[in-house]
């Protein structure tokens, strides 16, 4: 990929449209260095963003939490994205958006009080948590029994960050396993969620996701949405893993991929190894509700970038 390549995708930085290959931040930058940034990740479809308002009442929520201040106002946020999804031309694309804590005014100091905190953004062709012969099959998922999710009260998991610590080191036990990807209980044995995704599982009839130590993910909202158009009903509920492994079917939620069955979890097979009749109906609900107005909006692909340099 050479640096001008503008379908690989585009960023924004410090007012500036770039390709993405020109996207950097300073080593120093306590986003690398502490992990001290939040993020969100909208995506379009077939020029469209998806539930974009909810995805940026989130990031604001998160900016909130994580008490990062950065000069962009929603406005300007929105600008950016639609841009840089512009200058890159892509019709179906990966959105990201990020505060970081950025760096001290003081080099070396520990103050988090004194790091200018800054946003950026940047997009790339979609990205599908799993590939799409994953999700023809259902995902196949690995619950080591030694690797919990890191405690809520260390880090909030409402706040979407990149505390990847657990799921790195779940998730290379599961590649070299033959898995797909993993899903994590929590230190009382309840599951929680997996790298990228919220879970869900049925039971005669009834869906059920996680209440506790998982973030509210947009496409799991989108899919309680859809449960109950569907009239079937759903519910937030801690749940053992004990409980799941009962489940009539399973399934995950992820912008990269919407609702995906899984197969097999652990060496439990559900649905008889391919996916369940409801998922099934959620996820075709799912994509076709793309094509309502009233949860997207068209990307101008014809439009001068604007210079948003705020």
């Amino acid at each position: 990929m050479s640096d001008e390549d503008w379908s690989a995708g585009a960023a924004w930085m410090k007012g500036e449209i770039m390709p993405v290959g020109r996207a950097a931040l300073p080593v120093t930058d306590w986003g690398l260095t502490h992990s001290d940034i939040t993020y969100d990740v909208v995506h379009v479809w077939d020029g469209r963003f998806f539930r974009l308002d909810d995805y940026l009442d989130r990031f604001e929520e998160s900016l909130r939490k994580l008490r990062l201040i950065v000069p962009q106002r929603r406005d300007d946020m929105r600008q950016i994205l639609h841009a840089i999804v512009a200058r890159s031309g892509l019709q179906r694309s990966y959105v990201s958006f990020v505060a970081s804590r950025g760096q001290p005014s003081v080099p070396g100091s520990r103050d988090p009080r004194l790091c200018e905190n800054h946003f950026y953004a940047w997009c790339v062709p979609f990205v599908w948590v799993f590939p799409e012969d994953v999700i023809e099959r259902g995902a196949h998922l690995l619950v080591p029994d030694h690797i919990h999710r890191i405690g809520t009260s260390s880090v909030d998991p409402t706040a979407k960050n990149y505390h990847w610590g657990d799921f790195t080191q779940a998730l290379l036990e599961a590649k070299e396993t033959g898995f797909d990807s993993t899903l994590l209980l929590d230190a009382q044995g309840c599951v929680t969620e997996g790298p990228g995704f919220n879970v869900f599982m049925i039971k005669n009839g009834r869906a059920k996701t996680p209440r506790t130590g998982v973030l509210e993910g947009i496409t799991r909202k989108v899919t309680m949405e859809i449960c109950e158009h569907h009239g079937v009903p759903v519910e937030r509920s801690n749940i053992q893993f004990e409980e799941f492994l009962d489940a009539d079917e399973v399934f995950v939620t992820t912008t990269g991929g919407g609702p995906v069955s899984v197969t097999k979890i652990n060496d439990r097979v559900f649905s008889n190894g391919a996916g369940g009749e409801i998922t099934t109906l959620l996820n075709q609900t799912y994509w076709q509700w793309h094509n309502d107005s009233t949860m997207s909006e068209a990307v101008d692909y014809a439009r001068e970038a604007p210079g948003v340099a705020v």
